[in-house]
């Protein structure tokens, strides 16, 4: 098989796996932590085995559709991140765009935290806890970096940096899967208490020199 052939074929398997990662999508927004591998392999006009060979089970695909979102949510907290602000109008925006998007995909983000919620067997079950740690600590990693760029913390920095940035991601989520649940006020409101929550420490530290600034 000579490379071209190979080249091709490969575009051709990562296609089908795009294909197969926007059907499953279509199954989470309809169904949330009841998407099933039978549903997602139906809507998808193959049989499960099928869709097993191109992720191996349901923790493969799992992984898979919660890279593309973080992916996609991480791009959309790095361009809040970059905006054209000051640093609290900055922090407000990075919090409220990661509020706006559960908000805006309930079903995508309750399959990704809560998938255990679907059923206690059978064709749904998703390990949870061992998938949606993952997830939340790459976030964390990819804050961490950010705030050590951007934030001049003193001593310690990058360890302080990892600190902040897999704490305000615990924050986060914790207060945002509340608020999704119970709506006790506002996204606004919430962005702003969680602000306050923040401030102080950020409000006092300098931009790192040479850094993008924050």
């Amino acid at each position: 098989m000579d490379t071209t052939q190979r080249t091709e074929q490969q575009r051709s398997a990562d296609r089908r796996r795009r294909e197969l990662l926007e059907a499953a999508d279509r199954v989470v927004l309809r169904d949330g932590p009841q998407a099933s591998m039978n549903a997602i392999a139906a809507e998808a006009g193959i049989t499960k085995p099928i869709l097993y060979r191109h992720f191996g089970d349901k923790g493969g695909l799992y992984a898979a559709l919660a890279k593309r979102h973080t992916d996609a949510l991480l791009a959309s907290l790095r361009a809040a991140l970059d905006a054209p602000a000051d640093r609290r109008e900055r922090v407000e925006s990075t919090l409220d765009t990661y509020l706006a998007a559960i908000e805006a995909r309930p079903q995508v983000y309750r399959f990704l935290m809560h998938p255990s919620e679907g059923s206690a067997g059978g064709d749904h079950g998703f390990d949870v806890g061992k998938h949606s740690a993952p997830l939340l600590r790459r976030m964390g990693e990819e804050l961490a970096q950010v705030i050590e760029e951007r934030v001049d913390l003193g001593p310690d920095s990058q360890q302080l940096a990892r600190v902040w940035g897999h704490g305000i991601v615990g924050m986060m989520h914790a207060a945002g899967d509340w608020w999704l649940g119970e709506r006790p006020c506002s996204r606004a409101e919430l962005v702003r208490s969680l602000a306050d929550l923040l401030w102080g420490r950020l409000a006092a530290a300098g931009d790192r020199i040479g850094g993008p600034g924050f």
